[in-house]
Order: C-alpha cells, then sequence, then structure tokens
C-alpha cells in the first residue's frame, strides 16, 4: 500500500490480503500468530473425530492463547472453540448416559453435527480472516 489517500480512518490501515480494516496499533505479527494458532486449534477439533485427545490439546492451546488473541478478530473464534469444547463434552455426556435406552445415539449423532458445522463454519472464517458472529 503506497499512501493513505485512499483510508478513510487515519489511524488505521487496511490489510491488502483481506482488506481488513487493522488498528495501527495493533502488531502485524500478533494477528499472523493469532490466525495460525487459531486454524491450529480448528484442525485440532477437526483431528479430534478421529483421536479425541486432540480435543483436550486444542481447548488447552485456547485457553493458553486466549489473553494474546485480545484485540483482534480471533478472539472471537478462540472464545467459540471454548464454548464447542465444554458444549460437546457436556452433552457427549448426557449422550452416553442416556446411550443404554437409545436416545443417547440420537444425541451424539446430533451432537457430532453440530460439532462439525460449528468447526467447519468457523474454520472457514478464520481462514477468510473474518470474525465469529457473537
Amino acid at each position: 500500500m503506497s499512501d493513505n489517500t485512499n483510508n478513510p480512518l487515519p489511524n488505521e490501515y487496511v490489510n491488502s490480503v483481506n482488506n481488513q480494516v487493522i488498528p495501527q496499533s495493533v502488531d502485524t505479527q500478533k494477528i499472523e500468530s493469532a490466525a495460525t494458532y487459531t486454524k491450529i486449534i480448528y484442525a485440532l477439533y477437526l483431528a479430534s473425530l478421529v483421536l479425541g485427545v486432540s480435543l483436550i490439546i486444542g481447548v488447552i492451546i485456547a485457553y493458553v492463547k486466549r489473553d494474546d488473541m485480545t484485540g483482534t478478530i480471533y478472539r472471537s473464534h478462540i472464545d467459540s472453540l471454548i464454548k464447542i469444547f465444554w458444549v460437546s463434552l457436556v452433552v457427549a455426556i448426557i449422550g452416553y448416559l442416556t446411550a443404554f435406552v437409545l436416545i443417547g445415539f440420537v444425541i451424539l449423532f446430533g451432537l457430532a453435527i453440530w460439532f462439525l458445522i460449528k468447526t467447519v463454519t468457523g474454520l472457514i472464517k478464520c481462514i477468510d480472516g473474518k470474525p465469529l458472529n457473537p
């Protein structure tokens, strides 16, 4: 970007990769790091469908990096990933406890579909450099 004459906000600049408006005070290296960690966490969540332990690793990383994401669009992703973990844990426990009456299998199937939708749509928005809607 050669000049800021087209930028209506003098204290901000536009990221040339995805036209995202970023305050000058936010370090671009911090944003790139946040994006990378967020994508890694999404990948760990998706891998948990095969290797369950990767979900735990993903949520640990999310909690550790949560404060580092403050001030970036990726904070909404981290908050959502943490919420996905806790909702999935509670619903999975309910599903396993009710599996003996067969309703648990329906609950677990619904959980798997919900988990996939939330994780894949979040990953797509992360790759596009967009925050999640509240």
